[in-house]
């Protein structure tokens, strides 16, 4: 299970080496839970990611206010990580607070800008429109 934003991103700031940092996304990684397999389809396939990313939601109305329920696969450790910080980034959030909030803000925060790739990076922003779109026409 992933642990609160807010944990995720004190952490981050306690580890001063990237090479810790990039250790810790993979351990980010590991902690979400596994995408079943019949969801890893072309429709749920996040595109202009280097990595295959899949990002399946959907509208959970079981608790006191509707959320947009995230969950992610990718056939790369790191990228891996990078789609369970996209997905704690977004968790308990409605489709409302979603459509109003830029995920990659805490990428920018925690200087990712400067320690990935342009690929990933592409990656990043094609996961956050995504779920962007989504929660727009969940919200409309």
């Amino acid at each position: 299970m992933l642990p609160p934003l807010p944990t995720i991103i004190e952490n981050f700031e306690f580890l001063e080496e990237w090479d810790d940092r990039y250790a810790y996304v993979i351990e980010l990684g590991r902690a979400m839970p596994r995408l079943s397999p019949e969801h890893c389809t072309e429709e749920n396939r996040v595109h202009g990611c280097e990595s295959q990313v899949w990002l399946e939601s959907h509208l959970d109305e079981s608790g006191p206010k509707p959320i947009l329920a995230l969950a992610g696969e990718s056939d790369s450790s790191i990228t891996r990580g990078l789609v369970a910080l996209m997905i704690a980034i977004y968790a308990n959030k409605s489709p409302e607070e979603i459509a109003v909030t830029d995920g990659l803000d805490v990428f920018r925060q925690l200087d990712f800008g400067n320690h990935i790739t342009s690929k990933r990076a592409g990656g990043l922003r094609a996961m956050n429109e995504r779920i962007q779109r989504e929660a727009r026409k969940l919200s409309a």
